[in-house]
């Protein structure tokens, strides 16, 4: 694990700068494992015993209630999640499942908590880190807000397109019922938003999307740095 893994982990803002004792500490703790697809790894209103570090594959995290459920966000690595709950030593308030065979690493909520309270750079990483997270909840709230169904799902095309490289093809690595959740609406919702954007130059085969018109697309989504600019 050390060999393959750990040069991963400190290459992450949160790991990068903190004393090496410190994190050899973390580390000696931590334990990694590979999960297959669907399994559920967190469950909200449980402890959050553990800080998770994804290195390979993708986690949905997601709620529940009243009988619903909703996608709130896909991890992918290399990064961690619910360090909140961990820092506030609280109940988690997403659930979590792999959406794909993958390799976490796990370490003990209490060490995390220990090491906090005496690395100071660790301490200002943790801050950095939940500054940038709240950050997104914020974007991610103005989208909801702000913009319709049909302008949301041309936005995260536009952002998928260029995060996969701006070839003009965007691959879907969720299926739709789970992209329907993650902007706020039901696959039907967006099965109707797909049609709309059709003129707009945005062709569907199953989950490879083509993107033939961005100019057009870029008019009706009119993205705004202070949503989704991920530096911003």
């Amino acid at each position: 694990m050390r060999s393959i893994d750990l040069p991963l982990v400190r290459e992450l803002d949160l790991f990068a700068e903190m004393e090496e004792a410190n994190f050899d500490e973390l580390m000696q703790a931590a334990f990694l494992q590979r999960f297959p697809p669907q399994v559920q790894l967190i469950t909200e209103g449980d402890p959050a015993d553990f800080l998770y570090i994804m290195v390979e594959g993708g986690v949905e995290l997601f709620a529940a209630n009243g009988g619903r459920e909703t996608s709130i966000e896909i991890m992918r690595p290399v990064t961690t999640f619910i360090l909140a709950a961990v820092l506030r030593d609280a109940p988690f308030l997403m659930s979590g499942r792999t959406v794909e065979s993958s390799k976490i690493l796990m370490v003990p909520s209490e060490n995390v908590r220990a090491i906090f309270a005496r690395d100071q750079v660790f301490a200002r990483a943790v801050v950095r880190e939940l500054a940038a997270r709240y950050r997104g909840v914020v974007k991610s709230l103005k989208s909801h807000k702000l913009r319709n169904a049909v302008e949301r799902l041309a936005n995260y095309l536009l952002r998928t397109e260029t995060e996969q490289g701006g070839t003009g093809v965007v691959q879907l690595q969720i299926d739709k019922r789970t992209l329907a959740a993650l902007l706020g609406m039901t696959p039907e919702n967006l099965s109707r938003a797909f049609v709309t954007l059709k003129p707009y130059g945005v062709e569907v085969s199953g989950r490879e999307i083509r993107l033939t018109k961005i100019d057009d697309l870029r008019s009706l989504a009119k993205p705004s740095p202070l949503i989704d600019d991920p530096t911003t």
